[in-house]
């Protein structure tokens, strides 16, 4: 199978019958199956769809409502929900959708996590 190149050089990946985007997605998805095969998550979904604005008319005219689609989310150990996105590039489109996430969603942990070096760098807001 042949996957069209991606504009910021991401490869897409097949895992378990999953496509994922990139190959960091995909390394997170095996970890956070681990984690909760293991007990130490629970609820892993993948590509949650969060409302951020409903839509609305404005003189006459539909504006469609505005959503945020992440990488995963689960419940962790200390019964936290917790959503995830794996970054390689943070797009202005992105910067904006994670404020209103934020703002929205005061309630759920959000981790924007980073692989560099053969580690994961993690962000918590």
């Amino acid at each position: 199978m042949k996957f069209q190149k991606h504009k910021y050089n991401a490869k897409k990946v097949i895992v378990d019958g999953i496509m994922f985007d990139s190959k960091r997605e995909a390394r997170r998805y095996k970890e956070l199956k681990m984690l909760e095969k293991a007990g130490k998550i629970k609820n892993l979904k993948l590509q949650p769809v969060f409302l951020l604005q409903e839509g609305f008319y404005r003189n006459g005219k539909a504006i469609r409502q505005m959503t945020y689609k992440a990488d995963f989310e689960y419940v962790d150990e200390k019964g936290r929900r917790v959503v995830e996105d794996v970054k390689g590039v943070v797009t202005k489109e992105y910067a904006i959708k994670k404020k209103l996430f934020l703002k929205k969603h005061i309630d759920v942990l959000f981790r924007e996590l980073y692989f560099k070096k053969g580690a994961w760098e993690i962000k918590e807001y």
